[in-house]
């Protein structure tokens, strides 16, 4: 059986929704979509691993792919990270976030809201 969670954050063109879908393999696999034109920008594979430094600590190995032209490897892959850690699960992230014309304001508080909408999910 595959459980789905679903998280929203922020208003308007900012608004970021992440739909994961827990599988009955112990993975989880991740949509994080929003603004003016969801689409697939990139996708990441992060698989969690003891850290090099503390082998107390969870690190992670992370591939990311991003369509041509796109910039949603900068959100898909500390998402799948922070997703990967928490749960010390591999995870599989496919984002695209698109606001025409978008300026640094909006860049910030578009990532702010791919944060908030992981720490729902981690419950951090």
């Amino acid at each position: 059986m595959v459980e789905q969670v679903f998280y929203t954050s922020g208003i308007g063109k900012c608004r970021v929704n992440l739909m994961v879908s827990v599988t009955a393999g112990g993975g989880l696999v991740a949509q994080l979509y929003g603004g003016d034109k969801p689409h697939v920008g990139a996708v990441a594979i992060s698989l969690p691993r003891p850290s090099l430094s503390n082998v107390s600590k969870i690190s992670c190995n992370t591939s990311v792919i991003p369509m041509l032209g796109h910039k949603d490897d900068e959100v898909a892959k500390p998402v799948a990270e922070e997703i990967a850690v928490a749960f010390s699960k591999p995870v599989v992230v496919v984002a695209g976030i698109h606001v025409d014309n978008a300026g640094p304001e909006v860049i910030k508080e578009i990532v702010e809201n791919c944060h908030n909408v992981v720490r729902m999910l981690t419950k951090k």
